[in-house]
């Protein structure tokens, strides 16, 4: 166990484990992934890759007006009142399942409005329905977040990925196509649903399914805050590749998936450890002292696994396209800037994303939809001017300046609104180390000209070096780490 977690209270050491094990099996898993949906992105072509990202990203959006907010909502209130968990599923379960049926039907509807035809609108069905089985599991897993079965949560976060890892590369050697991919995905969102399904209801035992109108009209109302949450960060994140699709071309949104797919998987480690802090800081609700302690904790936690990964990336981010042998260098480079300027983004989520965690899950959801309403509206409105002439690279310039708008937002609402301390001085320490790590890459790139792989390790051991130097982990930590002592 990490040496400075003798220094924090028990609850959070405990907690920690668990996060460590949520990271762990998804380091095992989603680098795997990540190569493989590139060789599929290689052998399916630019074209017919970004047809399906502009799809894929359709049916994510409407899928996000599914929910409703009652996936968060539920984490929330059992958090706080196991009881809500044997009132209200009877109830829940059938209400969801009614929202996915509209929800594949609002797909569907506005396929064909964006003028998706045939085999096209049979895709986006089936790309849909997966969709709506994978939002279906991340449901259920929320019951087991509330009950902080974390562990379970974290095997079960991983399986969909092994099993469509698994299905990819079998069909690799016979060729696969776009029907073929789509097909895979939908099975395998459909099996994970059907193990996590039976896990629910052995753990908690079958729930009968007794709608109440007074119940769903009670969740409904009381979830509706963070479904305007949950639809306007969906809008905020996705609809860069939908608009390049619509108003440039499939290839210029195939590029910019290319890069966006290796921030969507390092930007996992924050999607797979913030719902954790989300239930801990809802269970804390109201205790300002313990969601200091959780926030200043997680800033650390969260922010600097990542500040290695963002300069590695900015240095010798060209390295992650080596899988992309039927590109010309030309689209490689135009990849390669796309994913320079998304990772300042990762940066900027890294160092306050757990903020947005800390409002949502305490009530403020009102202020923080209104502030990434504010960012879509300045989000659309640049990619109406930009990405026609620019394409990809204005969908990652725009991504970063909202990311930024938001982030300022995140930080005064914590202030003002929750009541909590911003941790200042972690967040200096933590970019001064940021800086001086770049600056000592600089100084290895220009003046040694080594191989990428010999580069990045002798600037991760500088990285480490720089921790306890700049006072992110502090030297008796590292003495009781080594030793072992506590």
């Amino acid at each position: 166990m990490p040496a400075f977690l003798y220094f924090i209270p028990g609850r959070i050491k405990r907690f920690f484990g668990n996060i460590s094990l949520v990271v762990l099996l998804n380091l095992l898993v989603k680098p795997g992934w990540v190569v493989v949906e590139n060789l599929v992105q290689d052998r399916l072509g630019h074209v017919a890759y970004g047809t399906f990202t502009a799809l894929f990203t359709l049916a994510t959006i409407v899928a996000a007006v599914s929910d409703l907010g009652t996936t968060q909502l539920t984490t929330k209130r059992v958090a706080a009142n196991p009881e809500f968990l044997g009132e209200y599923f009877p109830t829940l379960l059938p209400l969801k399942a009614g929202l996915k049926v509209l929800f594949l039907g609002g797909t569907v509807a506005w396929g064909s409005v964006l003028g998706y035809r045939g085999a096209t609108l049979t895709l986006l069905t089936l790309t849909a329905v997966g969709l709506l089985l994978t939002q279906y599991t991340q449901f259920l897993r929320g019951v087991l977040q509330a009950h902080q079965r974390f562990a379970t949560d974290a095997v079960l976060s991983v399986v969909e990925k092994v099993l469509l890892l698994g299905l990819v590369l079998a069909l690799l050697p016979f060729g696969i196509t776009l029907s073929g991919y789509v097909g895979v995905r939908a099975l395998a969102a459909g099996f994970t649903f059907v193990v996590l399904f039976a896990l629910i209801a052995r753990l908690h035992g079958r729930v009968r399914l007794r709608p109440r109108w007074d119940h769903a009209r009670t969740v409904l109302q009381a979830s509706l805050p963070l479904a305007f949450i949950t639809l306007v960060y969906g809008l905020n994140e996705r609809i860069d590749m939908l608009m390049l699709e619509r108003l440039h071309s499939a290839r210029e949104a195939s590029y910019y998936a290319a890069a966006y797919r290796w921030v969507d998987t390092v930007m996992m480690f924050l999607w797979t450890v913030l719902p954790l802090f989300f239930a801990r800081f809802a269970r804390a609700t109201g205790q300002r002292e313990e969601q200091r302690e959780l926030l200043w904790f997680g800033q650390r936690v969260v922010t600097v696994p990542l500040l290695l990964v963002c300069a590695f990336v900015l240095f010798r981010g060209e390295v992650l396209f080596w899988q992309f042998t039927h590109s010309t260098a030309a689209e490689v480079s135009r990849m390669t800037l796309c994913l320079k300027i998304l990772f300042v983004n990762v940066l900027v989520h890294a160092f306050f994303a757990i903020y947005s965690t800390l409002l949502t899950s305490t009530n403020h959801e009102r202020p923080v939809s209104w502030l990434v309403a504010g960012s879509i509206v300045l989000n659309v409105t640049l990619n109406l001017l930009l990405l026609p002439r620019l394409g990809a690279v204005a969908g990652a310039i725009n991504t970063l300046v909202c990311a930024v708008f938001v982030s300022g937002g995140y930080l005064w609402l914590v202030a003002r609104r929750a009541g909590v301390a911003v941790p200042w001085a972690w967040l200096g320490r933590l970019a001064l180390t940021f800086g001086l790590l770049c600056a000592a890459w600089y100084g290895l790139q220009s003046g040694l000209q080594l191989h990428w792989l010999l580069e990045s390790v002798l600037a991760g051991g500088i990285f480490v070096a720089l921790l306890p130097l700049t006072g992110l982990v502090q030297v008796a930590e590292v003495r009781k780490l080594v030793t072992g002592n506590r």
